[in-house]
Protein backbone atom coordinates (compact mmCIF):
# COMPACT_ATOMS: atom_id res chain seq x y z
CA UNK A 1 0.00 0.00 0.00
CA UNK A 2 2.58 2.24 1.12
CA UNK A 3 4.42 1.68 -2.36
CA UNK A 4 1.47 2.22 -4.42
CA UNK A 5 1.14 5.53 -2.90
CA UNK A 6 4.73 6.69 -3.24
CA UNK A 7 4.31 5.50 -6.97
CA UNK A 8 1.31 8.12 -7.12
CA UNK A 9 3.44 10.72 -6.34
CA UNK A 10 4.36 13.11 -9.02
CA UNK A 11 6.61 15.30 -7.87
CA UNK A 12 6.93 18.62 -10.86
CA UNK A 13 10.61 19.56 -11.78
CA UNK A 14 10.28 22.58 -9.33
CA UNK A 15 9.68 20.45 -6.41
CA UNK A 16 12.24 18.11 -7.08
CA UNK A 17 15.00 20.61 -7.69
CA UNK A 18 14.02 22.31 -4.57
CA UNK A 19 14.12 18.44 -2.64
CA UNK A 20 17.24 18.39 -4.19
CA UNK A 21 18.23 21.69 -2.43
CA UNK A 22 16.75 19.91 1.05
CA UNK A 23 18.49 16.81 0.82
CA UNK A 24 21.83 18.74 -0.24
CA UNK A 25 21.57 20.53 3.12
CA UNK A 26 21.27 17.91 4.99
CA UNK A 27 24.20 16.14 4.12
CA UNK A 28 25.91 19.50 4.41
CA UNK A 29 24.34 19.70 7.61
CA UNK A 30 25.79 16.54 8.55
CA UNK A 31 28.83 16.73 6.98
CA UNK A 32 29.16 20.22 9.06
CA UNK A 33 28.66 18.28 11.93
CA UNK A 34 31.59 15.60 11.96
CA UNK A 35 34.07 16.00 14.50
CA UNK A 36 36.90 15.76 12.33
CA UNK A 37 35.81 18.94 10.40
CA UNK A 38 36.33 20.97 14.06
CA UNK A 39 39.16 22.53 15.92
CA UNK A 40 40.10 20.57 19.55
CA UNK A 41 37.66 20.89 21.83
CA UNK A 42 34.79 22.67 19.60
CA UNK A 43 31.52 21.33 19.77
CA UNK A 44 28.39 22.77 17.24
CA UNK A 45 24.71 22.33 18.11
CA UNK A 46 22.57 21.15 15.55
CA UNK A 47 20.75 24.60 15.09
CA UNK A 48 24.13 26.15 14.34
CA UNK A 49 25.51 23.50 11.87
CA UNK A 50 21.99 23.94 9.97
CA UNK A 51 22.46 27.33 10.16
CA UNK A 52 26.20 27.51 8.51
CA UNK A 53 24.42 24.73 6.44
CA UNK A 54 22.06 26.51 4.59
CA UNK A 55 24.29 29.57 4.82
CA UNK A 56 26.97 27.68 2.98
CA UNK A 57 24.46 25.96 0.48
CA UNK A 58 22.56 29.44 -0.69
CA UNK A 59 25.65 31.06 -0.55
CA UNK A 60 24.69 33.74 2.08
CA UNK A 61 27.68 34.20 4.42
CA UNK A 62 25.30 35.03 7.12
CA UNK A 63 27.06 32.52 10.49
CA UNK A 64 26.23 32.17 13.89
CA UNK A 65 29.65 30.96 14.26
CA UNK A 66 33.43 31.94 13.73
CA UNK A 67 34.49 30.12 10.77
CA UNK A 68 38.00 30.68 11.69
CA UNK A 69 37.82 29.48 15.37
CA UNK A 70 35.32 26.30 14.64
CA UNK A 71 36.65 24.48 12.00
CA UNK A 72 39.96 22.73 11.09
CA UNK A 73 41.55 22.01 7.61
CA UNK A 74 39.39 19.72 6.99
CA UNK A 75 36.23 21.79 7.71
CA UNK A 76 37.31 24.53 5.42
CA UNK A 77 37.54 21.65 2.77
CA UNK A 78 34.12 20.74 3.54
CA UNK A 79 32.99 24.12 3.48
CA UNK A 80 34.42 25.28 0.02
CA UNK A 81 33.04 22.22 -1.30
CA UNK A 82 29.81 23.29 0.05
CA UNK A 83 29.97 26.55 -1.05
CA UNK A 84 31.27 25.31 -4.53
CA UNK A 85 27.94 22.94 -4.80
CA UNK A 86 25.60 26.22 -3.57
CA UNK A 87 27.10 28.43 -6.19
CA UNK A 88 27.27 26.68 -9.58
CA UNK A 89 23.69 24.98 -8.13
CA UNK A 90 22.73 21.48 -7.65
CA UNK A 91 21.21 20.61 -10.93
CA UNK A 92 24.71 22.03 -12.80
CA UNK A 93 27.29 19.87 -10.89
CA UNK A 94 24.78 16.82 -11.07
CA UNK A 95 24.98 17.16 -14.70
CA UNK A 96 28.85 17.12 -14.83
CA UNK A 97 28.23 13.65 -12.79
CA UNK A 98 26.05 12.51 -15.42
CA UNK A 99 28.66 13.60 -18.21
CA UNK A 100 31.27 11.97 -16.13
CA UNK A 101 29.59 8.54 -15.98
CA UNK A 102 27.87 9.11 -19.48
CA UNK A 103 24.35 8.94 -18.48
CA UNK A 104 21.94 10.48 -20.97
CA UNK A 105 20.24 14.08 -20.07
CA UNK A 106 16.36 13.13 -20.54
CA UNK A 107 13.57 15.33 -21.09
CA UNK A 108 12.74 14.97 -16.76
CA UNK A 109 16.74 16.60 -16.38
CA UNK A 110 16.68 19.07 -18.52
CA UNK A 111 13.60 20.06 -17.06
CA UNK A 112 15.16 19.83 -13.56
CA UNK A 113 18.17 21.95 -15.33
CA UNK A 114 15.66 24.36 -16.67
CA UNK A 115 14.14 25.28 -13.74
CA UNK A 116 17.13 25.42 -11.48
CA UNK A 117 19.18 28.22 -14.13
CA UNK A 118 15.85 30.07 -14.40
CA UNK A 119 15.68 29.22 -18.15
CA UNK A 120 12.62 29.64 -20.78
CA UNK A 121 13.65 26.85 -23.28
CA UNK A 122 15.04 23.17 -22.99
CA UNK A 123 17.37 24.01 -25.71
CA UNK A 124 21.04 24.03 -25.38
CA UNK A 125 20.67 23.39 -21.65
CA UNK A 126 23.56 20.55 -21.75
CA UNK A 127 25.55 23.08 -23.28
CA UNK A 128 24.82 25.78 -20.99
CA UNK A 129 26.08 23.32 -17.51
CA UNK A 130 29.26 22.47 -19.71
CA UNK A 131 29.88 26.07 -20.55
CA UNK A 132 29.02 27.35 -16.90
CA UNK A 133 31.24 24.23 -15.26
CA UNK A 134 34.28 25.53 -17.12
CA UNK A 135 33.84 29.06 -17.24
CA UNK A 136 33.32 28.72 -13.07
CA UNK A 137 36.16 26.32 -12.94
CA UNK A 138 38.33 28.30 -14.43
CA UNK A 139 37.66 31.66 -12.90
CA UNK A 140 38.39 29.93 -9.35
CA UNK A 141 41.83 28.51 -10.47
CA UNK A 142 42.83 31.59 -11.89
CA UNK A 143 41.58 33.40 -8.96
CA UNK A 144 43.39 31.06 -6.53
CA UNK A 145 46.62 31.33 -7.96
CA UNK A 146 46.58 34.77 -8.38
CA UNK A 147 45.60 35.47 -5.02
CA UNK A 148 47.83 32.49 -3.27
CA UNK A 149 50.99 33.71 -4.65
CA UNK A 150 50.21 37.44 -3.72
CA UNK A 151 49.41 36.14 -0.04
CA UNK A 152 53.38 34.55 -0.07
CA UNK A 153 54.17 37.84 1.82
CA UNK A 154 51.74 37.73 4.60
CA UNK A 155 52.05 33.72 5.65
CA UNK A 156 54.76 31.53 6.69
CA UNK A 157 54.38 28.89 4.55
CA UNK A 158 53.19 28.28 0.94
CA UNK A 159 50.57 26.17 1.93
CA UNK A 160 49.24 28.36 4.82
CA UNK A 161 49.00 31.13 1.37
CA UNK A 162 47.59 29.25 -1.46
CA UNK A 163 45.00 27.68 0.91
CA UNK A 164 43.79 31.46 1.52
CA UNK A 165 44.11 32.13 -1.71
CA UNK A 166 41.78 29.08 -2.62
CA UNK A 167 39.58 29.82 0.06
CA UNK A 168 38.97 33.63 -1.11
CA UNK A 169 38.48 32.61 -4.45
CA UNK A 170 35.50 30.23 -4.02
CA UNK A 171 33.98 32.42 -1.44
CA UNK A 172 34.37 35.51 -3.61
CA UNK A 173 33.24 33.73 -6.72
CA UNK A 174 30.32 31.53 -5.66
CA UNK A 175 29.42 34.81 -4.05
CA UNK A 176 29.84 32.53 -0.29
CA UNK A 177 30.70 35.62 1.64
CA UNK A 178 32.62 33.21 4.17
CA UNK A 179 35.88 34.11 4.90
CA UNK A 180 38.81 32.11 7.38
CA UNK A 181 40.81 35.03 8.34
CA UNK A 182 37.90 36.08 10.76
CA UNK A 183 38.46 39.71 9.64
CA UNK A 184 36.84 39.43 5.78
CA UNK A 185 38.93 41.68 4.28
CA UNK A 186 39.44 44.21 6.55
CA UNK A 187 43.30 43.64 6.64
CA UNK A 188 42.98 44.79 3.21
CA UNK A 189 41.52 47.89 3.39
CA UNK A 190 44.02 49.48 1.89
CA UNK A 191 45.38 47.00 -0.73
CA UNK A 192 43.73 47.71 -3.42
CA UNK A 193 45.12 44.88 -5.36
CA UNK A 194 43.22 42.34 -3.44
CA UNK A 195 40.32 44.12 -3.64
CA UNK A 196 39.93 44.48 -7.27
CA UNK A 197 40.80 41.04 -7.56
CA UNK A 198 37.98 40.00 -5.54
CA UNK A 199 35.51 42.86 -7.28
CA UNK A 200 36.35 40.84 -10.58
CA UNK A 201 35.29 37.30 -8.66
CA UNK A 202 32.12 38.72 -7.08
CA UNK A 203 30.78 39.97 -10.58
CA UNK A 204 31.66 36.77 -12.15
CA UNK A 205 29.40 34.91 -10.34
CA UNK A 206 26.82 37.62 -9.69
CA UNK A 207 26.21 39.39 -13.01
CA UNK A 208 24.66 35.87 -14.41
CA UNK A 209 26.35 32.73 -16.10
CA UNK A 210 24.31 33.45 -19.47
CA UNK A 211 26.03 36.76 -19.64
CA UNK A 212 29.83 35.28 -19.19
CA UNK A 213 29.29 32.83 -21.81
CA UNK A 214 27.66 35.16 -24.24
CA UNK A 215 30.85 37.66 -23.31
CA UNK A 216 32.83 34.86 -23.87
CA UNK A 217 31.12 33.79 -27.06
CA UNK A 218 31.73 37.66 -28.76
CA UNK A 219 34.92 37.47 -27.97
CA UNK A 220 35.62 33.86 -30.16
CA UNK A 221 33.57 36.06 -32.61
CA UNK A 222 35.44 38.64 -32.97
CA UNK A 223 39.08 36.96 -33.71
CA UNK A 224 36.40 34.86 -36.44
CA UNK A 225 35.19 37.96 -37.50
CA UNK A 226 31.71 37.11 -37.87
CA UNK A 227 29.44 39.18 -35.93
CA UNK A 228 27.55 38.72 -32.76
CA UNK A 229 24.37 39.82 -31.15
CA UNK A 230 23.62 39.85 -27.16
CA UNK A 231 20.52 39.05 -26.05
CA UNK A 232 17.78 41.55 -24.89
CA UNK A 233 18.40 39.61 -21.27
CA UNK A 234 22.53 40.13 -21.42
CA UNK A 235 21.74 43.94 -22.30
CA UNK A 236 19.58 44.34 -19.59
CA UNK A 237 20.74 42.52 -16.76
CA UNK A 238 24.33 43.96 -17.68
CA UNK A 239 23.12 47.28 -17.83
CA UNK A 240 21.00 47.04 -14.74
CA UNK A 241 24.15 45.59 -12.68
CA UNK A 242 26.52 48.39 -13.69
CA UNK A 243 23.60 51.21 -12.97
CA UNK A 244 23.06 49.44 -9.50
CA UNK A 245 26.90 49.31 -8.82
CA UNK A 246 27.53 53.24 -10.04
CA UNK A 247 24.46 54.18 -7.88
CA UNK A 248 25.61 52.37 -4.93
CA UNK A 249 28.98 53.70 -5.19
CA UNK A 250 28.20 57.42 -5.81
CA UNK A 251 25.18 57.33 -2.96
CA UNK A 252 27.45 55.90 -0.25
CA UNK A 253 30.17 58.39 -0.99
CA UNK A 254 28.04 61.08 -0.71
CA UNK A 255 25.98 59.73 2.59
CA UNK A 256 29.43 59.37 4.47
CA UNK A 257 31.13 62.36 3.01
CA UNK A 258 31.03 64.30 5.97
CA UNK A 259 31.34 61.18 8.63
CA UNK A 260 32.98 58.16 7.86
CA UNK A 261 35.25 59.59 4.69
CA UNK A 262 35.69 62.64 6.19
CA UNK A 263 38.85 62.13 7.56
CA UNK A 264 39.88 59.60 4.06
CA UNK A 265 41.50 59.82 1.25
CA UNK A 266 39.78 60.29 -2.27
CA UNK A 267 41.36 56.84 -3.49
CA UNK A 268 40.49 55.72 0.05
CA UNK A 269 36.47 57.30 0.17
CA UNK A 270 36.09 55.73 -3.48
CA UNK A 271 37.30 52.41 -2.82
CA UNK A 272 35.07 52.24 0.31
CA UNK A 273 32.18 52.88 -1.25
CA UNK A 274 32.45 50.91 -4.46
CA UNK A 275 33.54 47.58 -2.61
CA UNK A 276 30.76 47.92 -0.65
CA UNK A 277 28.52 48.74 -3.73
CA UNK A 278 30.04 45.66 -5.31
CA UNK A 279 29.26 43.33 -2.58
CA UNK A 280 26.09 44.31 -2.01
CA UNK A 281 25.06 42.58 -5.50
CA UNK A 282 25.64 39.37 -3.12
CA UNK A 283 29.00 39.42 -2.19
CA UNK A 284 29.27 39.23 1.39
CA UNK A 285 32.69 39.96 2.19
CA UNK A 286 33.56 43.73 3.41
CA UNK A 287 36.89 45.88 3.95
CA UNK A 288 34.97 47.97 6.83
CA UNK A 289 32.63 47.21 9.74
CA UNK A 290 29.20 48.43 8.55
CA UNK A 291 28.25 49.46 12.38
CA UNK A 292 30.32 52.36 11.28
CA UNK A 293 28.12 53.70 8.38
CA UNK A 294 25.21 56.19 8.87
CA UNK A 295 21.63 54.59 9.60
CA UNK A 296 21.00 56.24 5.75
CA UNK A 297 23.83 54.62 4.10
CA UNK A 298 23.21 51.04 6.02
CA UNK A 299 19.49 51.44 4.99
CA UNK A 300 20.78 51.76 0.93
CA UNK A 301 22.72 48.89 1.18
CA UNK A 302 19.46 47.13 2.57
CA UNK A 303 17.91 48.07 -0.31
CA UNK A 304 20.56 46.85 -2.84
CA UNK A 305 21.04 43.78 -0.87
CA UNK A 306 17.18 43.12 -1.30
CA UNK A 307 17.38 43.56 -5.26
CA UNK A 308 20.55 41.10 -4.97
CA UNK A 309 22.50 39.63 -8.20
CA UNK A 310 21.20 38.92 -11.46
CA UNK A 311 19.01 35.67 -12.59
CA UNK A 312 20.63 32.53 -13.36
CA UNK A 313 23.91 33.64 -11.01
CA UNK A 314 25.19 32.32 -7.92
CA UNK A 315 23.10 35.51 -6.41
CA UNK A 316 19.67 35.97 -4.72
CA UNK A 317 17.28 38.65 -3.86
CA UNK A 318 14.44 39.71 -6.19
CA UNK A 319 17.09 39.83 -8.81
CA UNK A 320 18.15 42.70 -11.48
CA UNK A 321 16.09 41.61 -14.61
CA UNK A 322 12.81 41.57 -11.43
CA UNK A 323 13.99 44.86 -10.47
CA UNK A 324 14.30 46.99 -14.08
CA UNK A 325 10.85 45.67 -15.45
CA UNK A 326 9.12 46.92 -12.43
CA UNK A 327 10.45 50.10 -12.88
CA UNK A 328 10.43 50.58 -17.01
CA UNK A 329 6.53 49.03 -16.57
CA UNK A 330 6.25 52.01 -14.04
CA UNK A 331 8.04 54.59 -16.44
CA UNK A 332 5.93 53.40 -19.63
CA UNK A 333 2.63 53.14 -17.58
CA UNK A 334 3.49 56.70 -16.80
CA UNK A 335 3.81 57.43 -20.47
CA UNK A 336 0.43 55.69 -21.13
CA UNK A 337 1.89 52.56 -23.11
CA UNK A 338 1.07 49.14 -22.24
CA UNK A 339 4.03 47.63 -23.39
CA UNK A 340 8.05 47.64 -22.54
CA UNK A 341 10.24 48.61 -25.36
CA UNK A 342 13.91 48.78 -24.92
CA UNK A 343 16.98 47.88 -27.03
CA UNK A 344 15.05 47.19 -30.31
CA UNK A 345 12.90 44.50 -28.47
CA UNK A 346 9.43 44.65 -26.82
CA UNK A 347 9.16 42.34 -22.95
CA UNK A 348 6.60 39.52 -23.48
CA UNK A 349 3.75 40.54 -21.10
CA UNK A 350 4.06 37.53 -18.92
CA UNK A 351 7.90 38.56 -18.13
CA UNK A 352 6.31 41.48 -16.97
CA UNK A 353 3.50 39.98 -15.05
CA UNK A 354 5.95 37.58 -13.47
CA UNK A 355 8.66 40.32 -12.28
CA UNK A 356 4.99 42.41 -10.84
CA UNK A 357 4.20 38.75 -8.86
CA UNK A 358 7.96 38.30 -7.43
CA UNK A 359 8.37 41.81 -6.41
CA UNK A 360 4.93 41.82 -4.62
CA UNK A 361 5.59 38.74 -3.02
CA UNK A 362 9.30 39.29 -2.04
CA UNK A 363 8.19 42.59 -0.31
CA UNK A 364 5.36 40.82 1.89
CA UNK A 365 7.93 37.96 2.91
CA UNK A 366 10.26 40.65 3.52
CA UNK A 367 8.31 42.82 5.74
CA UNK A 368 6.41 40.22 7.11
CA UNK A 369 10.32 38.94 8.01
CA UNK A 370 11.21 42.52 10.15
CA UNK A 371 8.00 42.52 11.95
CA UNK A 372 8.56 38.87 13.53
CA UNK A 373 12.37 39.50 14.40
CA UNK A 374 10.98 42.53 15.46
CA UNK A 375 9.01 40.90 18.00
CA UNK A 376 11.17 38.33 19.22
CA UNK A 377 14.53 39.88 18.84
CA UNK A 378 15.75 42.88 20.96
CA UNK A 379 18.03 44.57 18.57
CA UNK A 380 17.39 48.02 16.61
CA UNK A 381 15.59 48.47 13.23
CA UNK A 382 17.93 49.12 11.12
CA UNK A 383 19.94 46.21 12.03
CA UNK A 384 17.04 43.78 11.66
CA UNK A 385 16.24 45.08 8.30
CA UNK A 386 19.88 44.74 7.28
CA UNK A 387 19.72 41.07 8.87
CA UNK A 388 16.65 40.04 6.70
CA UNK A 389 17.69 42.04 3.59
CA UNK A 390 20.97 40.16 3.78
CA UNK A 391 19.51 36.79 4.13
CA UNK A 392 16.70 37.34 0.97
CA UNK A 393 19.38 38.69 -1.02
CA UNK A 394 21.93 35.84 0.32
CA UNK A 395 24.70 38.36 0.87
CA UNK A 396 25.95 37.76 4.09
CA UNK A 397 26.59 41.40 5.47
CA UNK A 398 25.52 41.71 9.33
CA UNK A 399 25.65 44.61 11.75
CA UNK A 400 26.68 41.84 13.82
CA UNK A 401 23.75 40.59 15.30
CA UNK A 402 23.28 37.03 13.79
CA UNK A 403 25.23 34.61 17.05
CA UNK A 404 23.05 36.22 18.66
CA UNK A 405 19.78 35.80 17.56
CA UNK A 406 16.89 33.00 19.33
CA UNK A 407 15.93 30.06 17.96
CA UNK A 408 12.80 31.30 16.25
CA UNK A 409 15.44 34.05 15.17
CA UNK A 410 17.41 31.62 13.30
CA UNK A 411 15.20 29.73 11.93
CA UNK A 412 13.49 32.45 9.93
CA UNK A 413 16.78 33.64 9.11
CA UNK A 414 17.01 30.27 7.52
CA UNK A 415 14.03 30.10 5.70
CA UNK A 416 14.52 33.20 4.24
CA UNK A 417 18.30 31.87 3.02
CA UNK A 418 16.78 29.11 1.55
CA UNK A 419 13.89 31.19 -0.30
CA UNK A 420 16.68 33.74 -1.62
CA UNK A 421 18.38 30.72 -2.90
CA UNK A 422 15.87 29.28 -4.84
CA UNK A 423 14.05 32.23 -6.02
CA UNK A 424 10.53 33.61 -5.27
CA UNK A 425 9.44 32.07 -8.13
CA UNK A 426 10.62 28.41 -7.71
CA UNK A 427 9.56 29.11 -4.42
CA UNK A 428 5.77 29.73 -5.58
CA UNK A 429 5.83 27.01 -8.37
CA UNK A 430 6.59 24.54 -5.61
CA UNK A 431 3.88 25.93 -3.13
CA UNK A 432 1.76 25.67 -6.69
CA UNK A 433 2.27 22.87 -8.47
CA UNK A 434 1.30 21.76 -11.89
CA UNK A 435 -0.48 24.19 -13.73
CA UNK A 436 -4.40 23.63 -14.15
CA UNK A 437 -5.95 25.10 -17.19
CA UNK A 438 -9.25 26.40 -16.00
CA UNK A 439 -12.19 25.36 -18.17
CA UNK A 440 -14.48 28.25 -18.20
CA UNK A 441 -14.17 31.85 -17.29
CA UNK A 442 -16.96 34.36 -15.75
CA UNK A 443 -17.99 37.79 -16.89
CA UNK A 444 -15.52 40.72 -16.94
CA UNK A 445 -15.91 43.31 -14.83
CA UNK A 446 -13.64 46.23 -14.16
CA UNK A 447 -12.73 47.50 -10.44
CA UNK A 448 -11.59 51.06 -9.17
CA UNK A 449 -7.66 50.83 -8.94
CA UNK A 450 -5.58 53.31 -6.92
Amino acid sequence: MLKDRFRKIRLSSVQLVVLFYLIAVLLSTFLISLPIAHKPGVELSLIDALFTAVSAVSVTGLTVVSTVDTFNIVGIFILAFVLQFGGIGVMTLSTFVWLLIGKKIGLKERQMIMTDQNQSTLSGLVKLMRHIIGLIFIIEAIGALVLGTYYLQFYDSWQEAYLHGFFASVSATTNGGFDITGESLKTFADDYFVQFIHILLIVTGAIGFPVLIEVKEFLFSRKSGTPYKFSLFTKLTSMTFLILVAFGTFAIWIMEMNSFFSEKSWHQSFFYSFFQSITTRSGGLATMDVNEFSNPTQMLMSALMFIGASPSSVGGGVRTTTFAIVLLAIFFFAKGKDTIKIFGREVHQEDVHKSFVVFSVAILLWSLSILILAIVEPFSTTSIVFEVSSAFGTTGLSMGITPDLSKIGKILIIILMFIGRIGILSFLFMIRGNLIRERFRYPVERVIIG
